[in-house]
């Protein structure tokens, strides 16, 4: 599972969520390095003609596309979520590329809303408790988000 409960501290719960990390930064390095030696094997045969120059700025705009779209990727993985649940307050910290974003609620008046159907995602979780309503976990797959809300929901019985 991309999220875990670490263990009391304080009278506070406290859940860590993250996205999956299906390729970590040394399988990016093998994964170029055998795509850069594949796309470079046929070319030693064009080694002195025009045709090497003709096709080479194809090749280091694909190989150029593929790094970048990893990289992407692994910007996107950056993404964290902590969630403290006290007997006073409830907080959701995003740390995502466009900063660090802060919610906080009375546990005592939150909701957790699992829209199965209606949201862009299937079992789209939400926490409803204040002037507005936040996604949790939105790089969860449905069946996580559907364990989560259990699991959170049974955390709040708790601290209330």
């Amino acid at each position: 599972m991309p999220y875990e409960w670490l263990p009391p501290q304080n009278g506070e719960t406290h859940l860590h969520l993250w996205p999956y990390r299906s390729l970590p930064r040394r399988g990016m390095v093998w994964f170029l390095s055998i795509t850069i030696s594949l796309i470079a094997l046929p070319l030693a045969a064009l080694i002195g003609t025009m045709a090497l120059w003709g096709l080479l700025p194809f090749l280091l705009a694909a190989i150029a596309g593929i790094w970048w779209a990893l990289n992407r990727s692994f910007r996107d993985g950056e993404i964290l979520e902590d969630l403290t649940l006290s007997e006073t307050e409830l907080t959701l910290t995003h740390h995502g590329r466009k900063g660090v974003q802060t919610w906080a609620a009375n546990p005592h008046w939150v909701r957790i809303i699992l829209h199965a159907s209606s949201g862009p995602v299937p079992n789209y979780l939400t926490l409803q408790g204040g002037p507005r309503e936040v996604e949790l976990g939105a790089f969860l797959s449905p069946a996580e988000r559907l364990q989560l809300r259990g699991e959170l929901q049974d955390a709040l019985q708790r601290h209330r």
